[in-house]
């Protein structure tokens, strides 16, 4: 699972991918070496190397140009979506399947023509038996075209608001969802206070927890004869010399007790950290993301409540596939981890906290947030059904202070659940 966790991490960098189709020319003109001796004379001598040499050309000028100018696009466009939305989705696009892939397959056509080229002059391609590679070639550019429609097709969205409020939930629903499907990553969840034998082994370096590799973790504390116990979540901020991870030696271990400093290494290496906080097994940050845009929508320079309405609506989605991680019954798979389980008032704030802040004068915003959270006051969890109500009376409360005119600040309070109208009434009647 390591493994199939650090090759997922690669997968998602631009460079292997280009990697990886400059591999393929090779093994496609190696292909066509193995291949061209199979082939019957007479068949293989009915095209001449002109014909590919043509087609070679064509590729060699059309992909230099072609690349230049999607990175051209590219690069326009993660800029204009971190000044537009916020720089924290600029990490997202540049993980854009569809952009990554066609780049790669521009660049590896490129490789392709250009080592082909150079196979003929030095005669490994003979003229007389030419037709291998030119069929070759022709399924090379025929991958071109697919991927050249695919690119123009996907610049139509690409870097639009809707394409990236789009690509913002559906990367946090999934990795929403991944954590709620595996809880607490697969560990014990930690619900207690650390037992007080535990040993801390502090961080060597201040910066975010990124992403961690559980089943490491797991099976070097049963190798140790210790129990590990996460107190920072992933996306957390640790400060150097911090506690990172609290060490608790088994009650049936046997032999010596471990070194502590090459278990510190030890445990850093499967603990991934940095300056940034990522998507990666941090489902509240594609929360928090989502808040900023519906922020910078609602600011003075941009004014677009619509925008602030539609990433509110996703939130409230993305909340309602929620779960409670300690409630419901589950097979622990790794014993000798304990992770801190996700809780719903920091999913609530994390999503809502900034643009009901921003937005609490916005009477369109208002009035959604609160049919919003009257929905997930529905939720069957009762964690986030709590967590919504007490959100739903702050925000109101907020949002009656900050709006002067009569009707509406009626209007707003209309839109709220009877239960809630009934608790801040009496809350500002007793303030008063």
């Amino acid at each position: 699972m390591t493994l199939i966790r650090k090759a997922r991490e690669y997968a998602r960098r631009l460079w292997v991918r280009v990697s990886i189709m400059g591999l393929l020319a090779f093994v496609a003109l190696g292909l066509t070496q193995l291949i061209e001796p199979l082939v019957p004379e007479e068949i293989a001598t009915s095209l001449t190397g002109s014909a590919a040499d043509r087609l070679l050309q064509i590729i060699a000028n059309a992909m230099l140009s072609v690349t230049i100018f999607s990175l051209t696009v590219m690069v326009t466009v993660y800029r204009s979506s971190s000044t537009q939305w916020t720089p924290r989705v600029h990490r997202l696009i540049i993980q854009d399947r569809t952009t990554q892939n066609t780049l790669a397959v521009f660049i590896g056509a490129y490789v392709y023509a250009l080592l082909a080229i150079i196979l003929r002059e030095l005669g490994v391609y003979v003229d007389e038996r030419a037709l291998v590679l030119f069929a070759m070639t022709v399924i090379v550019l025929v991958v071109i075209v697919v991927y050249l429609i695919r690119w123009v097709l996907h610049l139509q969205t690409f870097g639009s608001l809707i394409d990236t409020t789009r690509q913002i939930e559906d990367v946090t629903r999934a990795q929403f969802r991944d954590r709620l499907e595996n809880p607490c990553l697969g560990a014990n969840a930690l619900t207690q206070e650390v037992p007080e034998a535990a040993e801390a082994v502090c961080a060597s370096q201040s910066g975010y927890i990124q992403h961690i590799y559980p089943e490491a973790l797991n099976n070097l504390a049963k190798a140790k004869g210790l129990d590990f116990y996460m107190t920072r979540n992933i996306g957390h901020f640790v400060f150097l010399n911090e506690p990172l991870m609290m060490v608790v030696r088994r009650e049936d271990a046997e032999g010596d007790a471990p070194d502590m400093e090459t278990l510190a290494e030890d445990i850093r290496e499967c603990i991934v950290m940095g300056d940034l906080r990522t998507y990666d097994q941090d489902p509240r940050f594609g929360l928090v993301v989502m808040g900023e845009v519906a922020s910078k929508a609602l600011s003075p320079g941009v004014n677009d409540p619509g925008t602030a309405i539609d990433v509110i609506t996703r939130i409230g989605r993305i909340l309602s596939d929620y779960s409670d991680e300690v409630g419901r019954d589950r097979e622990t798979k790794l014993k000798h981890l304990y992770v801190r389980p996700l809780d719903p008032r920091d999913l609530i704030d994390d999503g809502f906290g900034a643009l009901a802040r921003d937005g609490r004068s916005v009477v369109e915003v208002q009035q959604r947030l609160q049919a919003i959270l009257s929905g997930l006051m529905r939720h069957p969890d009762e964690g986030l059904s709590r967590a919504a109500r007490a959100a739903a009376e702050d925000f109101l409360r907020r949002t009656l202070h900050a709006i002067d005119f009569d009707p509406d600040r009626k209007r707003v309070m209309s839109s709220a659940r009877e239960d809630v109208q009934d608790a801040v009434g009496r809350a500002i009647a007793g303030a008063e």
